[in-house]
């Protein structure tokens, strides 16, 4: 069951390539010119990119790819269509393409052997976290289940930090391209804005923007100004983000939607907003100092983490479905070792 899953995700993955190559020759050829034209060409892609999770079973393969292809992807083909974004460079090869596509990547300028924001001693360590993390699972009943929430937390940002830069390394080696930083140590964030706009899930950050924080600010800006455009257009791009995580979540789960996801973002949105107009009024004033910023942005990013984004993910099963992937790839990890010892033992 496990080789058949495999399989059927390296022949999504296939589909998703030859759909992209489609893509890039729709912007080399002058037949279909930036705007709406091109839209309607990549519109059937955009479509496929949207239910292609569906026909993924696991938990991890499904998140990966919806968050990479029918959100990631998605967006940037739609600003491809008007001739913006990353994808409308003139210059890009094919396989750099494919690649900025799925990916955030950037070409490296001055290529480096290390990447700049993860040394090897700090991935080791966060693997042997994420390790010591999954052993912990295996004492639940005897855990707050407060303590629980706050585990699954440091999983989420383990987990992601984990593929982000295997993935990163890989793209380094075919292509010499570069991933963007997912993540700039979150847990040192002084203020909701700084933990949403500058540490947590630069990835999506960089996406939004262009595609969501400007067309509302430039449109909010023709009726208030540019300056109070700021908060509208903050707002909406939480709006968009929520949507986009339902989505994600329904891939996970495959069920209807409450909406506590929407619920989070909202909440955050209006936070984020509100800390602005603030900081607008009294932050020279009355500026906090980090001892006390720190702790109160973190805390409450995981309390409301905890009462309306994790408990759809725990309904839906995702925890017992991920500790069985994980026991699947240790068994397999096991089982390539022994043969790979007892393989150099007869030599």
């Amino acid at each position: 069951m496990a080789s058949e899953g495999i399989n059927k995700f390296i022949k999504l993955w296939l589909c998703i390539i030859i759909s992209l190559c489609y893509c890039y020759s729709i912007g080399r050829t002058k037949k279909t010119p930036k705007g709406l034209v091109r839209l309607l060409c990549l519109l059937p892609v955009m479509c496929l990119f949207l239910a292609i999770p569906l026909n993924i079973s696991s938990i991890h393969f499904a998140g990966t790819t919806a968050f990479s292809i029918s959100w990631l992807a998605n967006f940037k083909l739609l600003l491809f269509a008007f001739g913006k974004g990353p994808l409308s460079s003139p210059s890009l090869s094919l396989p750099r393409f494919i690649a900025i596509a799925c990916f955030p990547i950037k070409i490296q300028q001055h290529p480096s052997h290390l990447n700049v924001y993860q040394t090897p001693t700090n991935y080791a360590i966060k693997v042997l976290l994420f390790a010591l993390l999954l052993s912990v699972y295996d004492y639940t009943h005897h855990i707050h289940p407060t303590i629980l929430l706050v585990l699954y937390c440091f999983h989420v940002y383990f987990c992601l930090e984990i593929i982000l830069v295997t993935v990163a390394t890989l793209t380094r080696a075919l292509l010499g391209l570069e991933l963007e930083k997912q993540f700039n140590e979150p847990y040192l964030s002084t203020s909701l804005q700084d933990f949403w706009g500058k540490r947590w899930n630069l990835m999506a950050t960089s996406v939004l923007r262009p595609t969501a924080y400007e067309p509302v600010r430039n449109t909010a800006a023709r009726f208030i100004g540019r300056k109070r455009a700021l908060l509208p257009a903050v707002f909406g791009t939480f709006v968009v983000s929520g949507i986009m995580h339902e989505l994600i979540f329904y891939y996970l789960g495959r069920v209807w939607p409450t909406w506590e996801v929407m619920r989070f973002f909202l909440l955050h949105g209006v936070c984020v907003t509100a800390e602005i107009v603030l900081k607008n009024a009294f932050a020279d004033k009355w500026p906090l100092p980090r001892e006390v910023s720190t702790p109160l942005t973190v805390g409450f990013v995981m309390i409301t983490g905890n009462w309306l984004f994790f408990p759809p993910l725990l309904r839906c099963g995702a925890k017992e479905r991920a500790l069985e992937e994980y026991a699947v790839l240790g068994a397999f990890i096991k089982n390539v070792t022994t043969l790979s010892f007892s393989s150099f033992q007869s030599h």
